[in-house]
């Protein structure tokens, strides 16, 4: 055991927050002034990342987006004041190390942390270290990033680290003995079940060891939502997770309440970066604009997160998996 407490663990149950599924991101704000406040939004030029850059910007945030080709990002962000790209690349650590310590270097806080990036049910593709590319890019990459902006956040003296999970992390837990699928065969949704397991274990563990800090930490499913993310999908397969009908048309309503348009998809995201409601809690998955329901490890497809995905035995032990592979240290 560390020797940093493991009190005062917020409760993997709803908190009645007043809002839902169809609930989006303008509105969980509450009409809070962010200005002062800087942001990281991985991923934030399209998507779930856009709706949630230009929410905290038209709220006074100043937000940072880094993206591959910052160029290409530019159509997207333009005309949204407050907005400044920066270049870089998950799956490559030296642009995460070179983009953090440029961060660094203007001695600002970081106040949210939103990890919204990310691929879903790629081919297998690996990176310069041989790494499985959905656990690299969705899951230690953004470790990696954390790890190199954690002054920034402590800095803050109250920051947030919002992660991107799914409800996809009901189909894997993190085989901590093949992460990287080198033993066995490559299966494109057990690996995208296991990132997204990996990205609520890490809130569990980054939240447990940021609190004394005033640092907290949360993972996401924001819904069923046809964005880019899908772009590896067949038709059939989206179909299947409910998100076109069978015209092959985009769904806006579904199966309890899970697919959702951009606006409802980031509500989420946004209610744990900024809301009151949070305030001293963390570690904890959310859904539907609440703290999601922790469910039995058989239950059904639906609503809740899997005991794999919370379990805080697991968090620690992925967090020194993750240590030891990326050769980075948080230094808490």
């Amino acid at each position: 055991m560390n020797d940093y407490s493991r009190n005062a663990v917020t409760i993997q149950a709803p908190i009645s927050s007043g809002f839902g599924p169809r609930t989006t991101a303008r509105e969980v704000l509450g009409g809070q002034d962010l200005s002062g406040k800087v942001a990281i939004v991985t991923g934030g030029y399209s998507g779930l990342g856009l709706e949630t850059t230009r929410v905290l910007t038209e709220a006074g945030a100043t937000v940072i987006v880094p993206a591959r080709t910052p160029e290409k990002a530019q159509a997207s962000v333009s005309g949204i004041p407050g907005v400044k790209l920066e270049t870089l690349d998950l799956f490559n650590p030296a642009s995460i190390d070179a983009f953090a310590k440029r961060f660094l270097d203007s001695h600002r806080s970081l106040h949210i942390l939103i990890n919204c990036a990310g691929i879903m049910a790629t081919p297998l593709v690996r990176d310069i270290r041989g790494f499985e590319s959905q656990f690299a890019t969705n899951h230690l990459g953004h470790f990696q990033l954390a790890a190199r902006l954690w002054a920034a956040l402590k800095q803050a003296e109250g920051a947030r680290v919002v992660s991107l999970s799914s409800r996809g992390h009901r189909i894997s837990g993190v085989d901590f003995n093949d992460p990287n699928f080198e033993r066995h065969e490559y299966d494109k949704w057990k690996a995208y079940g296991q990132s997204k397991s990996a990205n609520a274990l890490f809130a569990v563990e980054l939240d447990q060891r940021g609190k004394a800090y005033g640092v907290h930490a949360f993972a996401v499913h924001p819904g069923t939502i046809v964005t880019d993310l899908s772009r590896n999908l067949s038709d059939e397969e989206m179909r299947a997770m409910g998100a076109l009908d069978e015209q092959g048309q985009r769904a806006y309503t579904g199966f309890n309440n899970e697919v959702k348009s951009i606006e409802e998809g980031a509500a989420t995201i946004v209610w744990c970066a900024v809301n009151k409601q949070l305030d001293d809690m963390g570690g904890v998955y959310c859904e539907n604009v609440d703290v999601a329901e922790a469910v039995p490890a058989d239950s059904p497809p639906g609503p809740g997160v899997r005991p794999w995905a919370v379990n805080p035995e697991f968090a620690e032990r992925l967090w020194q998996l993750s240590e030891d592979l990326t050769k980075v240290k948080f230094n808490i």
